[in-house]
């Protein structure tokens, strides 16, 4: 995942007003972790799904109590992996009263693999490139694509 999968913003660059120049009042829009979700919230653009553990850079962080939260799931996912209950709960979200929070025990990075397989249509996914920024992925059949390829890679 050194490579991002869409464009990235730099870090200086990552503000409410770029972001908003790749999602439309249509898009559905899914944050994969902490500090992106956090950051989208205090721009006051709530993300459809949000997939945080908790950590940023491998630091505990504490996740924030968020009253509009709808629904609430957990999944296992250990670090460098994709299980199948992730990928349960993940397909289980996007089916679910928005706004959803999965809250991973383990680790949240390589969830945007499959969240990118399993999207709705009209979906932007955003996360974030460690020391650089913001990377925003506009889900498209190629996207799913070379999502997919990648997790058969792994198995």
């Amino acid at each position: 995942m050194k490579k991002p999968l869409g464009v990235l913003l730099p870090e200086k660059d990552t503000t409410k007003e770029n972001i908003q120049q790749f999602i439309d009042k249509t898009s559905f829009v899914i944050t994969v972790g902490d500090r992106t979700s956090q950051k989208m919230t205090e721009f006051g653009m709530m993300p459809s799904v949000q997939i945080i553990d908790g950590q940023e850079k491998r630091k505990k962080q504490r996740i924030p109590v968020n009253s509009s939260i709808s629904t609430l799931l957990t999944c296992e996912n250990p670090a460098a992996e994709i299980t199948p209950q992730s990928i349960d709960v993940i397909k289980k979200a996007f089916k679910s009263k928005t706004p959803v929070r999965i809250l991973v025990n383990g680790e949240e990075d390589l969830l945007v693999l499959p969240v990118c397989i399993f999207a709705p249509e009209k979906s932007v996914v955003l996360y974030g490139q460690p020391n650089e920024g913001l990377v925003i992925v506009k889900v498209t059949p190629e996207i799913r694509n070379k999502t997919q390829k990648l997790v058969d890679l792994m198995d």
